[in-house]
């Protein structure tokens, strides 16, 4: 990234954050001005009117950022957050990339520019190749390209030799067909984006309830008595839940924060969308902000636990009923080491007995959270004493109450639904075989750690990645990259530039498709896609823009013509009928997918169709070990940091969503004009003789490497002063992603711990 030329400069004064008292950082009418510049800047003032009018809609096209639902019923005519704004813009820009900009400009030269300087430069109009020993991405007609893969796929000594990426982008449709190619090819190597976020949800939530989903509707904040928002910062990742909260408060909800930063949105957030959030104060959204230290959260919800039973606040007949390992679970929390809980959390204990008493009291509770749990070593254990605390109080199966994991891409719940994952249950496979006549394999494939240790150690020689950033989204950069480039074959379908097009193997080819927001016009006529967002509701998207390129393929061509390529004339799957018409693959997918019969039907409905979900529609927990809904006992793990460390998360800024960076600011948190920047408490730079402003290099430091490296370094990073909970920092990634090491994972789900990071500041003398 471009250095800083100063210091970041701060709009908040540090000492107005305490939420008692009156804020400065605000969400609301400033994000409108910058969404329409951006939106004037990339597309023009005709083409931003267009785009944001059907973003969202019903008949328009779904957001091709977060995954958080559009209400049901009513639509505001702006049902849209600034980053989806920014997104949309980016996408639909006028910029674009073609063979002449290759011709320009050698990979070498693009592997030097920023991830920001990548993606500014437009969308991708041709199909490129990189040949081996070749110094510029060359073009390439469809037909070659996928005769080049097809030769490459069927030349590998093993199918499991492949590896199939997927992102959250993807549609329903191509997601179905995608994995349905890679299945009849011969592997489950499906690795995707869910891997690095919410795969810790997945597994806690599969062994609590059943189902590795959310138990909640949008309808259901309107209800709640109380929301606990852990480890999710909703202004920057999902800013229109923000909308959800504000309309909560006003129904009499209590809201808590809990989080090591202070976040802007849920301390005062203004709604551009009402008058009051256009001239007024705005709406203080967290009651209560509890500043955590990172990783403590699974001691909160133990101490949270002991104190419900303490005082006899359990909803014994929910418990009784409906639940199994009840006994085990309150003799673990009841033995609870209340000093170590002190340590975990660096909590006042009355905060914590606030929060308890606050969920004695509630009726009926929402817990939200995402990646602020979900990436540490011990993530799975502490997203189940979460779901311990809502089954002790009885908070699953009713309205205004449940279990909310808020996931972040598009559709990245529903690419999991349609089969890209690398252990899909047997009844899915049978289903699978079944419908297409097809046999499919049975051995688990490779996630995406897995998959980068077997392309860094030879064992997997093609990559192909259907959407997404892999080189940037994936934790330890420099082997990360080893692997990628490791590979005979890397192949990216992509819109637009990014990392992974200049991190490559001996051959590579980018294959551009097409954006959400446009037309996809086949052979039966104009086609439509399905996404299913945060809480199970799957609903169409039809885009509405001219195609950046008329030399662009959608998702599902792209996959259909591969697996003709690939799996030759007489494959048994009608991947030509598939391309031309998607209502074709939908009458399949209803008869696959669980959940899913009548989808075509359904689908048209206004506001699509909502998945069944026992748990949440009628208090079934079929889907575990024991038939009912699990409490779960697991030893309390505390982060200790070696004296003179800190520990680091990876987050976000506000200008980027995922590994898109779409600026260099980061307005909610005052920060201008650069992004290797580290954030840490005065208190912390005071002890470790440090001062705001200072460059430092930051190392991280991991004893249990088993590839013998202790220490990884990213360097030149400046030294922001800011009210981070004590012996935590943050910085954005990917800018820190070199930082975690690869072989450190949770348990259980191996999501790389990019939330618990031991790392030491070496100051640099300019």
């Amino acid at each position: 990234m471009v250095p800083m030329s100063k210091p970041p400069q701060h709009d908040i004064d540090e000492s107005q954050l305490d939420v008692t008292g009156p804020k400065r950082w605000a969400a609301g009418i400033p994000g409108v001005a910058v969404s329409l510049k951006r939106g004037v800047e990339q597309m023009g003032v005709a083409r931003t009117v267009t785009t944001l009018r059907l973003l969202n809609q019903r008949e328009g096209f779904d957001c091709p950022g977060c995954a958080w639902p559009e209400p049901q019923g009513h639509r505001k005519l702006a049902e849209f957050c600034e980053n989806g704004a920014k997104a949309v813009a980016e996408e639909a820009t006028r910029r674009r990339v073609g063979p002449d900009f290759f011709a320009a400009h050698p990979v070498a030269e693009l592997a030097g520019r920023t991830d920001y300087w990548l993606g500014q430069q437009g969308r991708i109009t041709d199909p490129v190749v990189l040949r081996e020993g070749g110094t510029h991405y060359e073009p390439i007609s469809w037909s070659d390209a996928f005769a080049l893969v097809a030769e490459k796929l069927t030349g590998l000594a093993d199918p499991d030799e492949a590896v199939f990426y997927t992102s959250g982008r993807t549609s329903n449709e191509a997601a179905f067909l995608y994995q349905l190619l890679v299945r009849s090819f011969g592997t489950n190597n499906l690795p995707d984006c869910s891997n690095m976020c919410h795969e810790s949800s997945g597994a806690a939530l599969s062994e609590t309830t059943g189902i590795g989903k959310g138990s909640v509707s949008i309808d259901d904040f309107a209800r709640a008595d109380l929301i606990v928002v852990v480890g999710q910062n909703p202004g920057t990742n999902h800013p229109r839940m923000l909308s959800a909260l504000e309309e909560a408060k006003k129904t009499g909800a209590k809201i808590v924060a809990v989080n090591p930063l202070p976040e802007a949105g849920l301390l005062r957030f203004k709604n551009p969308q009402n008058v009051r959030g256009v001239v007024g104060a705005g709406t203080q959204l967290a009651d209560e902000f509890l500043q955590i230290r990172l990783g403590g959260d699974q001691a909160l919800f133990q101490a949270v636990g002991n104190l419900l039973l303490s005082w006899d606040a359990a909803d014994d007949e929910f418990v009784a009923r409906y639940t199994d390992g009840f006994a085990e679970y309150a003799a673990n929390v009841r033995d609870l080491d209340w000093e170590a809980v002190d340590t975990a959390t660096g909590l006042p204990r009355r905060e914590v007995e606030l929060l308890a008493r606050m969920l004695a009291d509630s009726q009926r509770t929402i817990f939200c959270w995402a990646m602020g749990l979900t990436q540490h070593k011990h993530s799975v254990a502490t997203i189940r004493e979460i779901a311990n605390v809502a089954l002790l109080r009885g908070m699953i199966g009713k309205p205004g109450a449940g279990l909310c994991p808020v996931r972040g891409h598009s559709n990245v719940q529903g690419d999991r639904t349609m089969g890209i994952w690398e252990k899909m249950p047997e009844k899915f496979m049978s289903a699978l075989e079944t419908e297409f006549g097809i046999t499919v394999p049975r051995e688990h494939g490779m996630d995406t750690v897995a998959s980068i240790r077997a392309m860094r150690d030879g064992k997997a020689r093609v990559f192909f990645a259907v959407g997404g950033n892999f080189a940037s989204a994936t934790p330890d950069t420099e082997v990360t990259e080893r692997a990628l480039r490791s590979c005979e074959l890397t192949v990216q379908v992509s819109t637009k530039l990014n990392r992974s097009h200049v991190v490559h193997g001996a051959t590579a080819l980018i294959l551009p498709t097409l954006g959400r927001t446009e037309s996809d016009l086949q052979h039966s006529g104009e086609q439509f896609v399905t996404v299913e967002d945060s809480m199970s509701v799957v609903h169409r998207s039809r885009g509405r823009l001219e195609p950046a390129s008329d030399r662009l393929l959608s998702e599902v061509s792209i996959v259909c013509r591969l697996a003709r390529a690939v799996l030759g004339p007489d494959h048994p799957v009608p991947w030509e009928e598939f391309e031309k018409d998607y209502d074709l693959i939908r009458d399949r997918i209803s008869r696959v997918v669980p959940g899913c019969a009548d989808y075509n039907e359904r689908v048209r409905r206004p506001d699509g169709f909502v998945l069944p979900h026992a748990p949440r529609d009628a208090r079934e927990f079929t889907g575990t070990r024991t038939g009912k809904a699990n409490f779960a006992a697991h030893e309390l793990t505390v982060l200790r940091v070696p004296v003179g460390r800190l520990l680091l998360q990876t987050l976000r800024s506000h200008d980027q969503y995922n590994t898109t960076i779409y600026g260099l600011d980061d307005r909610y948190r005052g920060v201008k004009d650069g992004r290797r920047v580290v954030f840490v408490s005065p208190a912390d730079l005071d002890e470790l003789d440090l001062l705001d402003g200072q460059f430092v290099d930051l190392v991280s430091e991991w004893p249990e490497d088993p590839t013998g490296v202790t220490e990884r370094r990213a360097e030149r990073f400046r030294v922001v002063s800011y009210p981070t909970a004590r012996g935590c920092a943050a910085a954005y990634f990917p800018e820190a992603n070199p930082l975690v090491p690869l072989d450190s994972t949770a348990l259980e789900s191996g999501t790389p711990t990019s939330k618990s990071i031991v790392v030491r500041l070496e100051r640099l003398v300019d």
